[in-house]
């Protein structure tokens, strides 16, 4: 069976490309068949895998105004097992298509067009956009779980409340199967008392929603970490880039505990 993982998270600078990139990336490197769906119309995850628009003339918008299916439109990377379904800032546009053409269902065809080869993978991996708009409803409708990253920061839980809200809408009227697979802390530095702080109060709402390594039993977290923020500036997966740094490690233990569970 495959599970299709959005990454969302409606504030910013959180670590939502970091994540779904190299999430995919390290299950791909687990053997797994994957896809990478780039949802954002900031084009960050196509371009952290060294895609740029030249490479390619339909994405995600295409499929999204069904003029493409996804099998259209999805690119081999240089991972073996890793396929990405590219964007564009075209995207940004996709609301005022939904709206001014009054497109029925509009909720559900991300959803719709996923099942046309959702079996041929083991995990699809969806990278949103910084918002609660209509691209991130389709996402949260066609996915069976959600990753929130958190940075360790000032105002890190600011605006939960709403994403949490809509994740419960959406699960209540629209994908009664969506869950919340768990809370991922990002920009963890352990020598800063506000990360430490972050992390309390994550482990004090939402203990059993956070990622735990088996072999440890440490929670896990992502690293501030200089090889991983360089990684995306040469088109390439932190596991390709520096596989022995500390950012492809947790990324790594991230991916194995997705596994085991």
């Amino acid at each position: 069976m495959s599970e299709v993982i959005s990454i969302a998270n409606q504030k910013g600078g959180v670590g939502k490309t970091t994540t779904a990139v190299n999430l995919a990336a390290s299950l791909a490197a687990k053997e797994k068949k994957v896809l990478l769906i780039d949802i954002d119309p900031q084009a960050n995850a196509t371009s952290g895998l060294g895609f740029n628009r030249s490479d390619y003339e339909y994405n995600i918008y295409h499929v999204l105004l069904d003029i493409k299916n996804i099998s259209d439109v999805r690119l081999k990377t240089s991972i073996k097992t890793l396929d990405l379904v590219p964007s564009n800032i075209g995207l940004v546009g996709i609301e005022k298509e939904f709206y001014d053409k009054d497109v029925k269902g509009k909720e559900l065809i991300l959803k719709d067009k996923l099942s046309e080869i959702v079996d041929e993978y083991d995990y699809v991996i969806i990278d949103t956009p910084p918002a609660l708009g209509p691209i991130t409803i389709n996402s949260l409708s066609a996915s069976d779980s959600i990753i929130i990253p958190i940075q360790c920061e000032f105002y890190a839980l600011e605006g939960l409340a709403q994403l949490l809200n809509t994740v419960k809408l959406i699960k209540k009227t629209i994908n009664p199967k969506l869950s919340i697979k768990g809370f991922l802390p990002t920009m963890y530095s352990s020598q800063n008392n506000l990360s430490k702080q972050v992390l309390s109060d994550l482990k004090q709402h939402f203990k059993s929603k956070l990622f735990v390594e088996k072999e440890s039993s440490s929670y896990i977290v992502i690293p501030r970490n200089i090889k991983l923020a360089e990684s995306p500036s040469f088109g390439k997966a932190i596991i390709e880039y520096d596989i022995k740094s500390q950012g492809s490690k947790a990324y790594q233990n991230l991916a194995q505990t997705i596994l085991a569970s």
